[in-house]
């Protein structure tokens, strides 16, 4: 199972933090990073500055919502992007939320699984260097990029429920979750996802699973700051409903925490299931709780 370290979803950092942040995850040897889209920097173009200051780490959005974005306006930032970084640069694509669709944006959140489908075809002929010609209810495309020193561009979608899970497994290279428990994952997402690869003939598709993590010898502790930090998640349905499936009751509950051997035994939990890249969101726990996880995860690596 790949390691690797989420940036960009707890304090407000600055571009060269997140350099900082990237490098030193590639000198402790670890095998990604990825950048949350949210409402601070665009996540494609602050990794095609660290992209420029690194050598070779992966490169991954975790996740850019579609809505927002035309896919081929999305599809050049990407590309841009690949070049920029050397080929190492992973697009995760997500839905986003209701709540930031249709209230902050004033867009329309309705028909989401067929809004993905349309998008992927579209977006999908663009990354590889091929012109897309689509037409659809909602995209009508004819157009074609150029984009020199670009490899084609893996995509991943944020997938939880069942029709997204098959759209992922059939068309992209696998998918990332956010507050999905172990639990969920055996028995609802990796069945999901590879029963929908191996319909369509795809090889096993990669499960990117992020999940808050502590190495400490006070869990309690830092449930309690986990329950702080990530209050937010626990509140929008689609993570809701991968808690409720969990049994959890916020993303405290789903949360990596304890000693070396229980985050051994956790993390051990989620390679025998089939997660093939763990996504970590260190918990500041307490003072160097961040820096002891994330060295912790190295030596792992």
């Amino acid at each position: 199972m790949r390691i690797g370290r989420m940036m960009g979803a707890g304090r407000p950092e600055t571009l060269d933090d997140l350099v900082a942040q990237a490098q030193a995850a590639e000198a402790a040897g670890l095998s990604s990073v990825w950048l949350a889209n949210i409402f601070g920097f665009d996540a494609i173009g602050a990794l095609a500055v660290v992209g420029r200051e690194t050598s070779r780490v992966e490169l991954g959005t975790a996740v850019v919502p579609t809505y927002p974005r035309h896919p081929v306006t999305m599809a050049q930032q990407a590309l841009t992007t690949q070049a920029a970084s050397g080929g190492r640069f992973v697009l995760g694509l997500g839905l986003s939320h209701q709540i930031v669709i249709e209230t902050m944006l004033g867009l329309s959140y309705s028909r989401r699984a067929s809004h993905m489908r349309e998008y992927l075809e579209v977006i999908e002929p663009l990354l590889r260097g091929e012109p897309a010609s689509f037409s659809g209810d909602e995209y009508r495309v004819q157009a074609g990029l150029r984009v020199p020193g670009a490899d084609p561009v893996p995509v991943l979608v944020a997938a939880l429920g069942p029709a997204m899970l098959k759209l992922a497994g059939s068309r992209t290279a696998g998918t990332i979750t956010w507050m999905t428990g172990p639990k969920t994952l055996e028995t609802h997402t990796i069945p999901g996802i590879n029963a929908a690869a191996e319909a369509a003939g795809r090889a096993a598709p990669r499960v990117v699973a992020g999940l808050p993590i502590a190495l400490t010898n006070d869990p309690a502790a830092a449930r309690e700051i986990a329950a702080k930090v990530f209050e937010v998640y626990g509140g929008l349905p689609s993570y809701r409903a991968m808690l409720d499936r969990e049994g959890a009751a916020g993303p405290a509950d789903v949360a990596i925490v304890g000693d070396e051997s229980a985050l051994e035994s956790q993390l051990g939990q989620l390679v025998d299931i089939g997660v093939t890249d763990f996504l970590a969101s260190p918990i500041p726990a307490d003072p160097g709780a961040v820096e002891r996880t994330l060295a912790f995860l190295a030596n792992r690596s």
